[in-house]
């Protein structure tokens, strides 16, 4: 699907999350849903998988964006 909306495709999967579950079950869970989002969001805009991001930040070397 292509559109100019990047804003509503990013939010589509905690959306589709909280239809599904009826709810996020805390605030501390919904804030850690949304960062992980956002680091994988990013880091695909990059060209960074999401697996091998995954990986990175699992072995204590998280992928980084350059400083611009």
């Amino acid at each position: 699907m292509r559109d100019n909306n990047a804003a509503e495709r990013e939010i589509r999967m905690s959306k589709l999350r909280i239809k599904v579950s009826g709810c996020m079950r805390s605030m501390t869970g919904a804030q850690q849903f949304c960062a992980i989002r956002s680091y994988l969001s990013t880091a695909a805009k990059h060209g960074i998988t999401a697996l091998d991001a995954l990986t990175q930040a699992a072995t204590g070397t998280p992928w980084l964006p350059a400083a611009e």
